[in-house]
């Protein structure tokens, strides 16, 4: 079994994916980790015997932050707390989502500034590791102070009082801990807080939606130079002189990939389906329009990859002095921006490519026959495949509403500017999804398209990418239902499949950049 240790500092997004992703991992605390949280628990401890007056530890939560409590009461507050904001709704969170959230709570505490025991981290990371996944409602976080009704209810799971997904369906917590061999955890004083208080659910959705968003661009541009292939586009728009002018770092990368996915084709020589002397723009400005999107998932990542190693609990204790320091680090702003953006982006990248679909199926743009059916009329061929892009891509355009640029005040007044960017991390995960419908059938219309042109050869890389195509999804000789042969395409760009298919190993320049300065 794979092991990972969490020094809450150095984990690092593709690490997370496979976490995630991957069922077999076990991640444990690293030794520096532990010792920093032993020490901010033992401040925690201190207060509590001296009578002091700490935010969430003597007093309660939010506008009822004025409210002193007992030392005798600090851990009965805990759980009451965990309770009491346990009141999510709607289906349930994905559990790959849900793994994340796990490994990222347990990050954030072992930075050593939320004043938890280091056995609250060895619990969650037990239950990562067991693949123990407490049942989260998705609905009910408005991005600050943090996701506290979505974690409430992983804390509820993990004091035995909520549910866990498991084989047999959703279950009751105390069953499912008792049947492991494990007891429910027993939390002291601010243990409760430092579970529910930050930005763990919209930082796992947007996550694991930048790091797909990453491998769809690339996608994009590999089915855009297929596209462009069959439609036999000039390969002038493309070239360097013309980026170098303009040196946005996505659009510059994105012409070189497109050069050198075409390089050694033969379907240039054959006639063009236009004498235009320029393409239209789905075509001709696809450096501009993807690589703008291939930049924004770089900002979006260097975001998420800052987030998933910050301190986002409140209050924060300083381990060298024993202070307690109210702030707002649970607010999820940085997050509800970046995810807005990221929707916007891959909406775009949809949009263009159904641009392509509708181009390779129109014969008046192709040149080729009507919808790439071998007998138009007695077969529709791939004329519906575009309505179902057109479908998602109205859809995107009214996913991609800002979240961010929303809120409602909370707790009476005292939360009154809220981030929403729970809202923006499910959204941009459903938007990466449909785009990743759109590009599948983009591959579907383009390899079909190719069929028509035999036997002249595309370029040796995209005619690798239309092989690995032909090994799952056959050409198109009647009509059939298409619903299979997309799903098919969405794993293989699930996979990686494609991607390995046109570049392999022998490009690693035109990878995404991580940074818009590399």
């Amino acid at each position: 079994m794979p092991t990972l240790l969490l020094d809450g500092a150095s984990l690092q997004l593709e690490e997370l994916w496979r976490l995630a992703t991957e069922p077999g991992w076990r991640v444990e605390l690293a030794p520096e980790a532990r010792r920093r949280m032993e020490t901010s628990s033992a401040w925690v401890r201190q207060w509590l015997q001296s009578g002091r007056r700490v935010y969430g530890v003597t007093t309660g939560f939010g506008a009822l932050g004025s409210v002193a409590i007992s030392p005798a009461e600090a851990v009965e507050l805990q759980y009451n707390l965990v309770r009491s904001h346990s009141a999510g709704t709607a289906e349930w969170i994905p559990p790959e989502v849900v793994r994340a959230m796990l490994v990222l709570r347990a990050n954030t505490l072992a930075c050593g500034y939320s004043g938890v025991r280091p056995v609250v981290v060895d619990f969650l990371l037990e239950l990562f590791s067991r693949n123990l996944l407490p049942a989260i409602p998705r609905q009910g976080s408005v991005g600050a102070s943090g996701d506290l009704v979505p974690l409430a209810h992983l804390a509820l799971a993990l004091i035995g009082e909520g549910f866990f997904h498991t084989e047999h369906g959703i279950e009751p917590a105390a069953h499912v801990l008792s049947r492991f061999g494990l007891s429910p955890l027993r939390l002291e004083a601010k243990e409760g807080l430092a579970l529910i208080n930050g930005t763990q659910m919209s930082a796992a959705y947007g996550a694991l939606s930048v790091y797909r968003a990453r491998r769809c661009a690339l996608v994009a541009d590999i089915a855009a130079a297929l596209s462009a292939e069959v439609l036999r586009a000039h390969l002038r728009a493309y070239d360097e002189r013309i980026h170098r002018l303009r040196p946005f770092p996505g659009q510059q990368q994105t012409a070189a990939r497109l050069r050198w996915l075409r390089t050694g084709s033969q379907l240039s020589a054959l006639p063009r389906p236009t004498t235009l002397p320029q393409d239209a723009y789905s075509l001709r400005c696809i450096p501009q329009i993807h690589g703008a999107s291939h930049d924004a998932i770089a900002y979006v990542w260097n975001v998420l990859q800052t987030e998933i190693n910050a301190v986002t609990d409140n209050p924060l204790i300083d381990p060298a002095t024993g202070e307690h320091l109210e702030g707002g680090n649970f607010h999820g702003q940085p997050l509800a921006l970046a995810l807005d953006f990221l929707a916007i982006a891959c909406a775009e990248l949809a949009n263009v490519s159904e641009r392509r679909i509708e181009r390779l199926l129109n014969p008046h743009t192709s040149n080729l026959p009507a919808f790439l059916a071998p007998k138009a009329g007695l077969h529709s061929g791939l004329m519906i495949a575009q309505y179902t892009a057109a479908s998602i891509v109205s859809e995107n355009k009214v996913l991609c509403h800002p979240a961010s640029v929303d809120s409602i005040p909370t707790s009476a007044g005292q939360e009154d500017h809220n981030s929403m960017s729970s809202i923006a991390a499910q959204k941009a995960w459903q938007v990466v999804e449909n785009l990743k419908t759109v590009l599948a059938i983009e591959l579907l219309c383009a390899a079909q398209a190719l069929e028509f042109l035999r036997p002249a050869r595309s370029s040796p890389a995209l005619e690798r990418v239309v092989a690995c195509i032909r090994e799952h999804v056959p050409p198109l000789e009647a009509d059939r239902p298409l619903a299979d042969d997309i799903q098919i395409l969405r794993r293989l760009i699930d996979t990686g499949q494609i991607q390995q298919a046109a570049f392999g190993d022998e490009q690693p320049s035109l990878t995404i950049p991580m940074s818009s300065r590399q």
